[in-house]
């Protein structure tokens, strides 16, 4: 299934914006996808490493205390997939319609 977000397109000052639904291509969103996945394998190997080095510093250097941290860390940074899929259907959606379409 297609990833698809939703913008306002303002039509006229005094006028409701449109919604207009973009719909990243099979191909846009495998791109994300895989360049998030590099993303995350690279920020998985930080949090590994930072995890260890703060459970050195508080004294609770155990595997299991340095896994804890390190999902904590990891889950709170790795979640931006969906971040970068909106922020592609954004850009997606400028493209196509503020170029000529800018309203002051």
């Amino acid at each position: 299934m297609a990833f698809t977000k939703s913008f306002p397109k303002k039509i006229a000052p005094n006028l409701p914006p449109v919604w207009e639904e973009i719909a990243l291509s099979e191909q846009e969103e495998k791109d994300i996808e895989n360049k998030c996945k590099r993303q995350n394998y690279f920020l998985l190997d930080e949090c590994l490493q930072a995890s260890k080095s703060l459970a050195i510093k508080h004294s609770i250097n155990t595997d299991e205390n340095r896994t804890k941290i390190a999902i904590a860390l990891f889950e709170k940074l790795a979640s931006h997939s969906v971040f970068f899929k909106e922020r592609a259907a954004k850009e997606k959606f400028e493209k196509l319609f503020n170029k000529n379409n800018k309203i002051k």
